[in-house]
């Protein structure tokens, strides 16, 4: 429609728009496995590997305490879109709903010619014509080449693609990623072309808790009965179908009954019914009727806006309200605390356990008393490069005395991401404690390091030192 017709200058339609928006989406989703940072990954959860990268950051399956932030972000992240912009998730960033544009509207109605307008999303093809049939598995063809695609970027951030690649080369030692990637295709393929919408309406539970979220400033798609009139009465039954019919009832009412709105929408609702679960705010009902009623040199009847706004006429949506403010508190908090988290990311593991001997007593030539301590240390390298790694003790200033290191004696390397078992021995030849009673508990601290990167690479774990009662250390 040209403006020479209308009258009135079109804004670029909304269809168009979210095009552009799942190209961005979909390009950044392709590329962001492939990206590298000093050999980490922007987000990758590997099971296989005990691993989780986040911003470029390799964190250890026992650093895991970040996962519960990114859940909740996200969670949060989506309820707070819905009290601001209803389904806007639904319409604008759901894979599901991607994938349906890209399935119907590319490769149905653009490439092949199945569907004949874009804009008709009612009428089915006509299957009983062999040319359609032809199209149509054609189509299912094109679109089972993409849903392996979609499943092996899906993966990608499980397995990266310089391991999915090398693994699916030997697939009999890979089953379970062959098959999650063949399972995660099929349900593409089934859900795509054959469930279609019917898995938002009747699926995703998503739908089910968006009317919970709502409020009177919630911004949808709506129509606007102040002007267009009352097409369904308060039962949802419908009353009108055609504008005179309408307009005895209510002469001011402008919608011509036309039903672009209706024949567009993926979900096959009528947006002049009222608020519907099946809305998935994609707007196209606003482009149909934004095209409509500017031959009439008219704004559109249905628009992108709130109950507030244009029901009620109460005056202008309130964006920044109490509930948007306390989502955008509780992400920004939680943003912070995963930062905070984050940059305590230690850079070497390290676990420590006592031998089930308490301690052993020995006497040296020369008459001393000897005790010793025995320690398990479990340690980990978690940096991209084999390191060598020791260790100091650290005695509480109230004692007097120290403790020597005798086993192991000199450093020992590690290699990235493989666990290392040392035994630790220390001796004392101090008397650390005079208690004749009882056997002395002794907190110490343990400073491992990594040589030569003793200010970045190190770690510092609390254990203890068992000193025996006075009387079992008497020399005889």
């Amino acid at each position: 429609m040209s403006e020479k017709t209308t009258g009135i200058k079109l804004p670029t339609p909304w269809r168009i728009k979210r095009y552009y928006f799942f190209i961005l989406v979909t390009v950044v989703i392709l590329v962001l496995p492939w990206i590298q940072v000093n050999g980490s990954h922007f987000f990758l959860l590997s099971f296989d590997k005990l691993k989780l990268h986040l911003a470029f950051v390799e964190f250890d399956m026992q650093e895991l305490y970040l996962m519960p932030f990114l859940l909740m972000m996200l969670f949060l992240g989506i309820f707070g879109m819905t009290v601001v912009g209803g389904r806007v998730f639904c319409g604008w960033i759901c894979p599901q709903t991607i994938f349906r544009v890209i399935y119907r509207d590319l490769i149905e109605t653009k490439l092949l010619g199945l569907r004949k307008r874009i804009k008709n999303k009612q009428q089915e093809p006509d299957m009983s014509i062999l040319q359609n049939k032809i199209k149509k598995v054609i189509a299912i063809l094109i679109w089972v080449a993409l849903s392996f695609l979609a499943s092996a970027n899906l993966l990608w951030f499980f397995v990266p693609p310089e391991d999915f690649f090398a693994y699916l080369a030997n697939p009999s030692e890979h089953m379970i990623l062959l098959g999650t990637l063949v399972v995660s295709a099929l349900f593409l393929i089934y859900d795509i072309v054959f469930l279609q919408e019917d898995y938002c309406v009747y699926v995703c539970p998503y739908s089910r808790i968006q009317s919970v979220l709502y409020d009177e400033h919630t911004v949808m798609a709506l129509y606007n009965t102040n002007r267009g009139g009352h097409i369904y009465n308060e039962e949802k039954e419908k009353e009108f179908t055609k504008q005179k019919e309408l307009q005895k009832v209510e002469p001011h009412a402008e919608c011509t009954a036309c039903e672009s709105c209706v024949t567009v929408c993926p979900t096959h609702i009528d947006i002049r019914k009222g608020l519907q679960l099946e809305c998935i705010n994609c707007l196209e009902c606003v482009d149909a009727c934004t095209v409509v009623m500017g031959k009439l040199g008219k704004p559109s009847l249905v628009t992108w806006s709130s109950n507030y706004e244009i029901i009620d006429k109460k005056g202008k949506t309130k964006y920044f309200r109490v509930k948007v403010i306390a989502y955008v508190i509780l992400l920004v908090g939680l943003a912070i605390g995963m930062v905070i988290m984050g940059s305590k990311k230690e850079h070497m593991l390290l676990n420590i356990n006592k031998e089930n001997r308490m301690y052993s007593i020995s006497e040296t030539s020369d008459g001393r008393v000897a005790v010793e301590n025995a320690y398990i240390f479990l340690m980990q390298n978690t940096q991209n490069e084999n390191m060598d790694f020791y260790f100091d003790v650290i005695l509480p200033k109230d004692v007097k005395g120290k403790l020597e290191i005798v086993k192991p004696t000199e450093p020992f390397d590690i290699t990235p991401g493989v666990k290392k078992k040392k035994i630790v021995v220390l001796r004392t030849y101090d008397k650390l404690s005079k208690d004749e009673r009882h056997d002395t508990t002794i907190p110490i601290t343990i400073r491992a390091y990594a040589i030569g990167h003793e200010d970045k690479i190190v770690v510092f774990r609390e254990a203890t030192f068992t000193y025996p009662r006075a009387d079992l250390i008497q020399v005889k």
